[in-house]
């Protein structure tokens, strides 16, 4: 039975993944100072956005990451002139958009906390450590050593140190975190699932020791890693510090041998592999939900898609349509970690058309079938056929024997299920996007001085030579209803009864004048002024 608290009425499961922008729409002096009307939105859609007024300073959380922010200077003399605040704001904007585009800068707590309040006022940690404290009192053998600040990315998700004192030399890694909006499976069936999880034994999945959901929450115990995950690895970094100091801006990461890269890359696919068989669905992989324990890697936080916290690398794989499925989301993820694993950093963007120099060709051939433009518009290769390749086909592992998850049936009908309604969302997502990016770039060319100019150019011309056809017609006109060329009256036969116009007449002349439109204006209807007459 699970100790963790309900959720309010009407709980709001927030994507965190979604991207905030913020444009500067105007300034406004208040006494001494300048504050700046900001929009900020969610998304794409125009509905997700709303106004906030702020005087725009350099936030000291976000120093830590070691990056040179492009924070415009302030001034004691002249801050109230009105050219150095146009200057200011512009400074400002190109600072707000270096920080939103940055792939860890826009995820934090920080970042979203100034731009969207409203959402991000909680106090996530103080919710964890009340939610941990009654688990403590449930199971009083645990005894919690220290919390571990900021050391994953994930802002409703925290960290923990603890013991068991009945093993006081051993140290666990507890983690707190609130479910997504991902989160199809029942109630019973999550528990199903995790309690499946807690369950396996295989070299490839990290084990998870205990696991205990809610309908907000959910609580993990698995052993901690000292030595830390494998981008703390490839980064060279403490596993304990903030992930903004680590990852951010690291100073000696660098890529691993080719040996490594076989060695590392055949046992993931192999953890990937036993997922997808058992119709466990991921969807999390990156480097640093792998730990390497004995030269052999695991796969951690496999509960996470089940838990439906979404992707660190949502969106990324939201732009690419032929990503729709969560065997080609995992296999897309194992291309950015490939990446990582061979140059050192993940990948700035995707696709990746140029490669940097590497002596490593096999792995080159690799990252293209993935990572290239024509693999995002074709579709990912299996995970199968990635075993197959030479760079990985030729590795031998120390766990030969055959290993399978053996799913209860009516767990798999549920994870087929949940399975289906996320890859619904997914398209959704992903569909709602092309549409955005199709009406941009329509907009774009349509405003483009290139296009206004053309547009110029062919107004004058069509205009010039509706000028001259008209003229051409004008005598038509005049010979088919000569009553209205010259704007004189024909005197009338009789004072008592006044001829009346020729309709046929009229109907030639307007007949004349819709075939010279449409000679000129091709694309324009006519036919219903046609039948009218």
């Amino acid at each position: 039975m699970s100790f963790l608290e309900k959720p309010s009425p009407g709980r709001l499961l927030l994507d965190d993944t979604v991207p905030l922008t913020a444009v500067i729409e105007a300034s406004q002096n208040l006494q001494s100072h300048t504050e700046y009307i900001v929009r900020v939105q969610r998304g794409v859609s125009s509905e997700n956005s709303c106004k906030q007024t702020s005087a725009l300073s350099s936030s000291s959380s976000l120093q830590v990451c070691g990056i040179t922010l492009p924070l415009p200077p302030k001034k004691l003399i002249g801050n109230m002139d009105r050219e150095f605040i146009a200057e200011r704001q512009r400074g400002l904007q190109t600072y707000l958009d270096s920080i939103t585009q940055h792939p860890l800068l826009s995820s934090s707590l920080y970042v979203k906390k100034f731009l969207d309040p409203n959402n991000y006022s909680a106090n996530y940690t103080e919710i964890a450590l009340q939610q941990v404290s009654m688990f403590f009192r449930s199971d009083p053998k645990w005894e919690v050593l220290e919390p571990l600040k900021d050391m994953g990315w994930r802002i409703r998700k925290k960290y923990f140190l603890i013991k068991n004192k009945e093993l006081p030399k051993e140290r666990y890694l507890l983690s707190w975190v609130d479910l997504g909006p991902d989160k199809f499976l029942s109630d019973k069936d999550l528990q199903s699932a995790m309690k499946l999880l807690t369950s396996l034994s295989t070299p490839y999945l990290c084990p998870l020791l205990f696991s205990s959901t809610g309908e907000s929450s959910a609580l993990l115990i698995r052993p901690f890693s000292e030595r830390g995950s494998l981008r703390d690895h490839i980064c060279k970094v403490k596993p304990r510090e903030s992930y903004l100091k680590k990852y951010c801006n690291p100073k000696k990461s660098q890529g691993l041998e080719l040996q490594q890269i076989k060695q590392y890359g055949r046992q993931i696919l192999e953890g990937l592999k036993l997922l997808h068989d058992g119709g466990v669905f991921f969807g999390h992989l990156h480097a640093s939900n792998v730990i390497v324990d004995d030269g052999v890697c695991r796969l951690m936080d496999v509960e996470n898609g089940m838990l439906g916290v979404p992707s660190a690398l949502r969106p990324a794989f939201t732009q690419l349509r032929k990503i729709n499925s969560t065997e080609s989301v995992d296999v897309f993820c194992f291309g950015h970690l490939l990446y990582e694993m061979t140059y050192g950093r993940p990948p700035d963007s995707v696709p990746i058309d140029q490669y940097p120099a590497v002596p490593y060709t096999s792995v080159v051939s690799v990252l293209q079938s993935i990572l290239s433009t024509e693999a995002c518009k074709s579709g990912m290769p299996t995970v199968s056929q990635l075993i197959q390749t030479p760079l990985f086909s030729d590795v031998h592992l120390q766990h030969s024997e055959k290993l399978q998850i053996k799913v209860p049936s009516r767990l798999k009908e549920a994870l087929k299920t949940a399975k289906e309604s996320l890859e619904r969302r997914l398209h959704e997502e992903q569909r709602v996007l092309h549409q955005h990016r199709r009406l941009t770039r329509a907009q774009s060319h349509h405003g483009s001085e290139e296009e206004k100019k053309r547009r110029k150019i062919l107004a004058r011309k069509v205009g010039k030579r509706l000028d001259l056809l008209l003229l051409r017609q004008h005598d038509k006109c005049l010979f088919f209803c000569p009553s209205s060329g010259s704007g004189a009256s024909s005197p009338p036969t009789c004072p008592s009864s006044p001829t009346p116009p020729s309709t046929t007449g009229m109907a030639r002349c307007l007949s004349v004048c819709l075939s010279v439109l449409s000679s000129v204006c091709p694309s324009l209807s006519f036919d219903s002024i046609g039948q009218t007459v």
